[in-house]
């Protein structure tokens, strides 16, 4: 019994009523204006219903009264795009106002009928509406004085749950919408991805960088060296502090495009950073670096940037070289450095695994691994 009246203490029941009830408001405003055509409302709907702007309406009311706090209602608040999508409005307001009009019968002349059948039951002779004028008096028809209040009951709860399936299929999201929805939601991924590479690589170059030289320092015991890796550190937290600003910046606005990242032209502070370290970083570099376009030459950076703090992190103050080839169609890196005593394979660590997703997501690839007696990190990124 308690889950039966279960639907009485929801107010989604009665946000329902109230949009079930609107179209009536419309409906009685003709009807004061000429009684003989009362399907003149149902007619204008039908031009009405091809206005774009209309669907986004009828969303937004959908959504407020018969799905009131869910967070994926399956209901669409933007304008009609196609013409199916306008047709499907209009199928929608007249399936509305008709089914408006059953609730608003239903909600008057089903309480009425309950009142005259308990007059009824006290010898009082019905007027004819809702119930037949010459029902006879008895006092039987008490018992069934509830009888309309039920099927009110049943009506009201289900004309809300038929018209909030209708509006799900009619005012639903159609297929372009769902695309540009899982569109915008991967696009959403693939930016946190991305996000959260930055921050292991920046952060992490950043991090390792401090450790290794606050480590020399403390063996050399050396206050010039020490001099020399305090500003070292300083330099390479306060590039980190601001990779990470202009991150937590994207993540504040996410509308801004992002721009100003680091690219191949400023790789030279990232083997400054490792020379400070005491690797002894030997570069060469072949072809226009600055023709590179953007995204390759940034994902380029960021290669560069993990596979060198790799060497630090793992074999420390080592012979590193550094070889970097532009062509016309083609950007090749190369990081080698001796073999560390623990050596990561190919598969394991984050960072090696984000080094060819990036060149894979750019249509390249990227080995990891011994190589002649060293470790090697090549990645081949297409240009054009």
């Amino acid at each position: 019994m308690v889950r039966f009246l279960r639907p009485l203490s929801r107010g989604t029941t009665y946000t329902r009523l109230v949009h079930l009830w609107v179209p009536m408001l419309v409906v009685s405003v003709w009807l004061f204006i000429d009684m003989s055509t009362p399907w003149v409302p149902a007619l204008v709907l039908v031009p009405l219903g091809l206005v774009p702007s209309v669907r986004r309406g009828e969303g937004v009311q959908a959504r407020l009264l018969l799905t009131p706090g869910e967070a994926e209602p399956g209901i669409s608040e933007a304008p009609s795009a196609t013409w199916r999508d306008r047709w499907r409005t209009v199928l929608w307001l007249q399936l509305r106002m008709v089914l408006g009009v059953a609730c608003v019968f239903a909600t008057v002349w089903l309480p009425i009928a309950a009142v005259e059948l308990a007059r009824s039951a006290w010898g009082h002779t019905p007027s004819g509406m809702p119930l037949p004028g010459r029902l006879p008096p008895h006092g039987t028809w008490v018992l069934l004085s509830p009888l309309p209040l039920l099927v009110l009951y049943g009506v009201v709860v289900g004309l809300g749950e038929l018209i909030t399936v209708c509006a799900r299929r009619l005012l639903g999201p159609s297929a372009a919408e769902r695309l540009a929805a899982l569109e915008e939601r991967t696009e959403q991924l693939l930016e946190r991805t991305r996000i959260a590479r930055e921050l292991h690589d920046s952060i992490g170059h950043a991090l390792t960088v401090a450790v290794v030289q606050a480590g020399a320092a403390r063996a050399a015991g050396d206050p010039q060296f020490t001099d020399r890796a305090l500003d070292a550190i300083e330099e390479t937290g306060r590039a980190a502090l601001e990779d990470l600003e202009r991150v937590l910046g994207v993540l504040r606005e996410t509308e801004r495009p992002v721009s100003a990242r680091p690219t191949l032209a400023d790789a030279g502070r990232l083997l400054e950073s490792a020379r400070a370290s005491g690797a002894m970083v030997e570069a060469e570099v072949t072809g226009p670096v600055t023709a590179v376009p953007g995204t390759v030459s940034r994902e380029g950076y960021r290669i560069l940037q993990e596979a060198l703090t790799n060497v630090l992190r793992h074999a420390g103050a080592v012979p590193v070289r550094v070889r970097v080839a532009v062509t016309d169609d083609l950007l090749a890196l190369e990081v080698r450095s001796p073999l560390p005593g623990a050596i990561p394979g190919p598969g394991r660590g984050s960072g090696l695994r984000g080094i060819r997703e990036r060149a894979a997501l750019l249509g390249g690839s990227a080995r990891t691994g011994p190589d002649e007696g060293d470790w090697q990190v090549r990645a081949e990124l297409p240009i054009s």
